[in-house]
């Protein structure tokens, strides 16, 4: 880039080409309809409307979010179908909140224990778990039936849908795959519709690492389905896939994918293989401030770019006009980067164009995305669920 602002905002920004979205977004949907799975991608990534209601357009079945907050958001926007993918602690707060989205949207939230579901059930009927417990309800203490004739409905509203959680390899959140059958029923029990299984195969993130996460994630998810049959219960849904595990990901076993980064990529996923460099359509435009030998400062720091450095990456984000360089140090408002010996510097005041290690983290500090088409300013974005972290 130059020197020039090109009707482009002060530096520095989020910027996000037009063209390389549409075709990414396109390009996952085709790929998904193929191999016959449905479509959810994860909008923690983009937290935009415009870019969740285009998904839907491409044959999404709906969004998968992180929060109950960005599950407000994307209702508010039209969207009619979200999958909250984490195993919230519903105090009654929550629960209400939950229950006025199922209200209105087919609502499923992820649950990965007994007292996590039980909780879910409770709060979400507009009743403590205390209360729920002092009153001699089924949902706490009964023996836990498997036949959908047994199961208390949470309330006289619209069904809250459960998918249970299981652990693939990543450790993060999830239930051991062989103990899905007995989360499942104390959902079922206690009123909410189990709706499947589904996991999140993180630990394909990093290098070389993809084609084992998703036989992985294949295996835990034959685990807990068999486990939900042993308990009486189906799993219509078996949910898995990342961006980097979805072209591994077995259509033999999974119904759906959540893949969230593809539509953007980013730093990471270049490095790790999953995309090209043309493939990544957001970077962050910044200023170069100052120079010192070989090493330059831009205005984009962590508050910028985020802050995640995994241990396999070759530093803090990577430059796209200038690949052989190499962030080497980020704090809140510098980046430092270092230039192969013998190479010529940018100029200070040029601004370059730096790819986020994960662009969801930069996202998520940015109030507004900058369209380009063929290079120009042409749109904004608002980052609709910026912050809504509860």
């Amino acid at each position: 880039m130059t020197s020039s602002s090109d009707n482009m905002p002060a530096t520095p920004f989020l910027a996000v080409d037009a063209g390389t979205v549409e075709r990414n977004l396109a390009a996952m949907a085709k790929t998904a309809a193929a191999r016959a799975f449905a479509l959810r991608p994860h909008a923690k990534t983009h937290k935009v409307v415009e870019l969740a209601l285009r998904q839907i357009e491409l044959g999404a079945v709906g969004l998968t979010v992180a929060t109950i907050g960005e599950a407000e958001v994307f209702a508010q926007a039209g969207v009619k179908d979200l999958f909250i993918a984490f195993p919230i602690w519903a105090d009654e707060g929550k629960g209400a909140r939950l229950r006025a989205l199922a209200d209105n949207v087919s609502l499923t939230v992820a649950v990965d224990s007994a007292e996590g579901a039980r909780q879910l059930a409770a709060t979400t009927a507009g009743r403590s778990i205390s209360a729920a417990a002092a009153t001699g309800d089924p949902a706490i203490d009964a023996p836990i039936p498997g036949s959908a004739e047994n199961r208390r409905t949470a309330s006289s509203g619209a069904p809250i849908y459960v998918l249970v959680e299981v652990d693939s390899g990543h450790h993060r959140s999830g239930t051991a795959p062989q103990d899905a059958g007995q989360v499942a029923l104390a959902a079922a029990t206690a009123g909410l519709q189990v709706g499947g299984v589904f996991t999140f195969p993180g630990h394909g993130y990093g290098l070389g690492n993809r084609a084992n996460a998703a036989a992985d994630e294949a295996r835990a998810l034959v685990t807990a389905v068999a486990a939900l049959a042993a308990a009486g219960l189906e799993s219509p849904v078996v949910s898995g896939g990342s961006t980097p595990t979805a072209d591994a990901a077995d259509a033999s076993i999974l119904t759906e994918v959540r893949p969230g980064v593809y539509l953007f990529n980013d730093a990471q996923q270049v490095e790790m293989g999953t995309c090209e460099w043309d493939d990544v359509a957001l970077w962050a435009v910044a200023t170069v401030v100052s120079r010192h030998g070989q090493d330059l400062v831009l205005d984009a720091g962590s508050k910028t770019l985020g802050a995640d450095w995994p241990g396999w990456a070759t530093g803090g984000g990577r430059l796209l006009d200038h690949r052989d360089a190499r962030i080497t140090a980020l704090s809140e408002h510098h980046a430092t980067v270092r230039f192969p010996d013998g190479a010529g510097l940018p100029g200070l005041g040029e601004r370059l164009r730096v790819l986020p290690n994960h662009v969801c983290a930069a996202v998520n500090l940015a109030d507004e995305l900058t369209v380009l088409v063929d290079g120009v300013a042409a749109d904004t974005w608002r980052v609709a669920a910026r912050g809504r972290n509860s």
